[in-house]
Formats: C-alpha cells, sequence, structure tokens
C-alpha cells in the first residue's frame, strides 16, 4: 500500500479515535481511570523489552553514546546540518512531559519517583535500542518511517501498535485534563472569559470537565490532523511548543529562586545561563522548521494571549470602576431611614458580585427611579472549592447601617457538588436565614449589639434555625391565636399569610420582634430580583487600541461567554435588569 493511500486510511481512523475520546470526557476520568496505569505500565514494559533485545541483538556497546565527547563530535562533522537535527532528536522528549500535564491530580513527590524510577530509564532503553539497531541499518527500504517501528520484531509490530495507540489516549487525556486544570485556573483568577465547569467526582476536586473547552480542543484537533495530514509536520509543531514551554519554565525559575527560595541573584543567573544555554540551542534549531508546521503553536498560542490579555484588562477596568464609584457607607448614612426615596411594600434583591460595599448599579437605579422596596437585601453567591456546603453554613449575613435602615448583606456559599434549590425554597431561606440573623442580635446583650452595628463589615455565619410557613388565606379569615411562638402579619386579608416558627430561645427584644414584623410584611409583599447589566465603554479620548480591547474585545467575550452563576436560577417574571454603562 503506498503512502498516499496510507493517508487515506490513517487519517479518518484518527479523527474517529479523536471524536470518541472527546466524546467520553463529561463522563470524567474517575470512570475509566482504572485502566491507564496499567497500560502506561504495559506500554513502557513493552518498549523496554523491546529496547534491551535490540541492545543485545545488535549492539551491546550503545552505551558508549552517554559520553559527551559523541555528541561533541557529531556537531563537529556535520555543523550546520547537525543543528539542524536537534530539533528532530527534540522529539525524543516530546510526550513524556504529559505526565507534569497532570500535576494538579498528583503530588510533585509521586511524579518525581514515577518520573526517574520508571518512566526515564524506559525510555532510555527504548531509544539505546533503537540506536542499536540503526547503527547496524543505515540504509532502510521499508514503508515504515518512524524509527520505533522499524526497530520492532516483525511478528509483534501490530500489537505494539496496538497498545502504543492506547498509551497515546492515555497520554492526551493526561493534557486534556491539564488544560481542563489551567482553564479553571486562569479562569478564577479573571485571566479567561467563564466557562462552565462540570466537577465529575464528588471525592476528588480536581477532577473537572469544561465543556466549551473540550469541544474548541476537539475542533482544533481535528483541524490540525486533517490539515497537515504528516506526523513529520505535527512533530514540528509539537516540538516548538515544548521546547517553548521549556524555555519559559527555566526563565521563571529565576524568579523562583531569588523570591521564594531567597537565593543570590548570581546563583539564579548562573541556572539561567546553564539551562538556557542548552535550550536555546534546540529551540534556535526548532525555529528552522517553522515554515513546515512550526507556525502552527505560535500563531494559537498569540490568539489565546490576545483574548486573556484583553479580558484580564477589562476585568480590571471593570473592578476598578467598581471600587471608585461603589456607593459610600456615610454617604448613605446622611440619607437618613428612608434613604431619601420613597420605601415600597417587599423585599429587593440586588445581586452583586461585591462582599463589600454598595454598588454602583444601587445608586444608578436609585437616581433613575427614587423608590424602593422596604428591605432591601444585597445578595452575593460565591463557589467554594469543596464539595458540598453544610445547610447551617451557608448564609453569611450582616448589616450595613443602623437596624432602622433594613440594609443587609448576604453572602450564599455553595461548594461544586452542591444544587441549587428551586427559587421558592431559596426565597424561604434566604427569608429565614435573615430572621436569624435578626432573632440573634435580639438576643444578644445590648452592648454587643450596639458593637454589631457599628461594624458594617461584620458577616454572621447563620443557619436556618428558623422555619417559614407560608399559606394562602381568604379575605374574611382573621389570624387567631397560636399555641407555639409564631410571629403573625397584622394584615387583614393578605394574599399569602407568612409565619415564622421560632424554636425554644431566650426572651426576644420588642425592636427586634419589630423587625422580624416588618420582614414577613416584605416578604407577603413579595421579593424582586434586581440584576445589573454592565456595558463597558472606553472614555473619550482613549487610544484605538483600548477602544478596540474595550468596546471591541472584551464586549465580543462579555456577551458570547458564561453570565454569573445566579443569573440562571431567576425567576424571569420578578426579574429587574438595570442597564448601566462603564465609561473606563
Amino acid at each position: 500500500m503506498s503512502k498516499e493511500h496510507h493517508k487515506y486510511v490513517e487519517v479518518p481512523i484518527t479523527c474517529l479515535i479523536l471524536v470518541c475520546l472527546f466524546a467520553l470526557q463529561h463522563y470524567g476520568t474517575h470512570r475509566l481511570g482504572f485502566l491507564f496505569a496499567p497500560i502506561v505500565m504495559l506500554w513502557l514494559l513493552c518498549i523496554s523489552i523491546i529496547g534491551v533485545y535490540n541492545i543485545f541483538c545488535w549492539n551491546p556497546h550503545v552505551y558508549r553514546a552517554f559520553s559527551p565527547f559523541y555528541m561533541y563530535n557529531f556537531l563537529k562533522k556535520t555543523q550546520r546540518g547537525g543543528w539542524m537535527s536537534l530539533g528532530g532528536i527534540l522529539l525524543c522528549i516530546t510526550g513524556s512531559e504529559a505526565m507534569f500535564a497532570d500535576l494538579g491530580h498528583f503530588s510533585p513527590l509521586s511524579i518525581k519517583i514515577a518520573f526517574t524510577s520508571v518512566v526515564y530509564p524506559s525510555l532510555l532503553l527504548a531509544y539505546m535500542g533503537q540506536a542499536a539497531y540503526l547503527s547496524q541499518h543505515h540504509i532502510i527500504q521499508t514503508d515504515y518511517r518512524i524509527g520505533f517501528y522499524v526497530s520492532v520484531p516483525e511478528r509483534i509490530r501490530w500489537p505494539v501498535m496496538a497498545i502504543a495507540i492506547l498509551a497515546a489516549v492515555v497520554g492526551s487525556q493526561a493534557v486534556i485534563t491539564g488544560t481542563f486544570s489551567i482553564i479553571k485556573q486562569c479562569s478564577a483568577l479573571g485571566c479567561f472569559p467563564r466557562v462552565k465547569i462540570v466537577h465529575t467526582s464528588s471525592k476528588i476536586h480536581g477532577q473537572i470537565y469544561i465543556p466549551e473547552i473540550n469541544w474548541i480542543l476537539m475542533t482544533l484537533c481535528l483541524a490540525v490532523t486533517i490539515g497537515f495530514r504528516d506526523t513529520k509536520l505535527l512533530g514540528n509543531a509539537s516540538g516548538l511548543a515544548v521546547m517553548t514551554v521549556m524555555l519559559v519554565t527555566t526563565c521563571l525559575m529565576f524568579l523562583i529562586i531569588v523570591l521564594c527560595w531567597h537565593q543570590s541573584i548570581f546563583l539564579a543567573a548562573c541556572f539561567i545561563f546553564f539551562f538556557g544555554s542548552i535550550e536555546a540551542l534546540y529551540f534556535s534549531a526548532s525555529l528552522i522548521k517553522f515554515l513546515e508546521g512550526a507556525w502552527f503553536p505560535l500563531a494559537l498560542c498569540i490568539v489565546f494571549m490576545i483574548i486573556m490579555y484583553v479580558w484580564h484588562y477589562g476585568t480590571i477596568k471593570k473592578y476598578e470602576f467598581d471600587v471608585e464609584n461603589k456607593v459610600s457607607i456615610n454617604w448613605l448614612l446622611s440619607l437618613g431611614p428612608t434613604l431619601g426615596f420613597v420605601r415600597v411594600r417587599g423585599i429587593g434583591l440586588i445581586h452583586t458580585e461585591l462582599v463589600s460595599g454598595i454598588p454602583a448599579i444601587f445608586s444608578h437605579f436609585v437616581t433613575n427611579l427614587p423608590a424602593f422596596h422596604q428591605v432591601v437585601v444585597f445578595l452575593c453567591i460565591k463557589s467554594v472549592p469543596v464539595p458540598y456546603v453544610h445547610p447551617q453554613e451557608r448564609f453569611l449575613v450582616g448589616r450595613i447601617g443602623p437596624k432602622e435602615y433594613r440594609l443587609y448583606r448576604v453572602i450564599v456559599r455553595y461548594g461544586y457538588q452542591d444544587i441549587q434549590k428551586d427559587d421558592l425554597e431559596f426565597e424561604r431561606d434566604l427569608v429565614c436565614s435573615i430572621a436569624d440573623f435578626i432573632r440573634s442580635e435580639g438576643s444578644k446583650p445590648s452592648g454587643l449589639a450596639e458593637e454589631t452595628d457599628k461594624d458594617d463589615g461584620q458577616m454572621t455565619v447563620v443557619g436556618t434555625g428558623l422555619r417559614i410557613h407560608e399559606e394562602k388565606v381568604e379575605a374574611e379569615d382573621a389570624p387567631g391565636p397560636s399555641a407555639s411562638r409564631e410571629i403573625l402579619s397584622p394584615v387583614i386579608a393578605p394574599k399569602k399569610q407568612v409565619r415564622f416558627l421560632l424554636p425554644r430561645s431566650p426572651k426576644i427584644k420588642e425592636e427586634a420582634k419589630e423587625e422580624l414584623q416588618e420582614l414577613l410584611e416584605a416578604r407577603e409583599a413579595g421579593m424582586a430580583f434586581i440584576l445589573g447589566h454592565e456595558y463597558m465603554r472606553a472614555k473619550s479620548g482613549s487610544s484605538l487600541i483600548k477602544r478596540m480591547a474595550i468596546d471591541l474585545g472584551y464586549e465580543f467575550l462579555r456577551r458570547n461567554c458564561r453570565g454569573p452563576m445566579y443569573a440562571f436560577s431567576i425567576p424571569h417574571a420578578s426579574t429587574l435588569e438595570v442597564a448601566m454603562i462603564y465609561h473606563v
């Protein structure tokens, strides 16, 4: 079969394997992870045995190649040709670095032990065996273009190829999983647009799945496979990518040595000079193959760097605008208990990503519409890096200003395996947490309660110790006495009657009872969700690059990336979106 016919078979099979690999990612690696170790061990054992066989069969003296003299002699004789061949020699180590891509799931010590005791010796034996075979076969008349398969005995060539395909799938899985981890870290640092992160395991935090990145990776892999159709071009692209990563890592080690290990700059410079000079030699040899496939990783790197820089720059500008324009507590207190506008019945939930201060979207809303609800709650929903958050520790409640202002801040924490409740149940838990906070304050001595009022930034973890009971009543029904300790709304004909079922506790102050009463009336009137919808615009007089980055780049990414997590669980009938333009 000719090489052209080989391509018509190899490319479709490769594409089929890639599609199957990426299609299975949403199941998580924990379901098939038990197969990875046996496959890798079988592959390493296989190449080690083949290497030992070739060494003893063809050239037992191949161990002399470890001497640097032969490397020097090779470069001296071949000169420019030898230097250009370094790019191909680099492919000997590409693939083994995939172990380090999964570093987030294993400890550094386990990676070191596995690499030095198993992986590295197996690679040495495999390449020594290839060198021994090639030393006796300078001219090879065969259709196999890869030296490894040429050195494999004919009888076991196909089984070895099957094991190699499985090992390649495992190595690809490590790279895919490492990509998910890196994207998640970049997104958490504000360096990458928001993406949907699915945790596939409730026991291991690092096992995640990102649908958008998964399909983008699959598309890129298929495009490279179909576009290049040649392992030589793929090798050139992979070699330059790996060498660039190594060179950048060596440069960053300068900062680690100086800033983290507190060593001298001279020692760090010696490290950079020794390892950097070797890596620069290989890097320069890889650049020669730039037009032969090596351009692709650089082009892809530039695209992702632009995306990350634009998103990070826009995120910083947005945060700076929020900090500079957030409403001052003193300004809010100077307005008085009515806050300078009409207070209507009900609870107003203002969603914000700020855990302190009052967002600018609130002042923007009341400036254009001078009316707001009698109870105002600034709600912040956060995801924490634990599987589950206990219901008794989910809500952090604090007060903004004096009690008569009826301003609260609530931070709701969810674990990555927590299932967000439906709207009605969430509203009940939220109201109960605020009521429990009010009750706990009402049970404190006067001195402690006054200190709590003065500290606007103090948050209290409250459990839903209170239970809320809601029922629809007719107009002629009147609330009668209750056997249990309850607080009833005095409304004569409400559409919905709300009661707090209070547990046995110390006596509650009258002031706290009045606050609970007002919270009940607000709950009966209904709850409204106020969402901020921010648009970023560059200030007039900004440079062309800044206008392109903010007006075009950042806005395009914001419109096409995932929104905040709470935006998916809010009833649309009770939602009010407030648009605001950020001039940065």
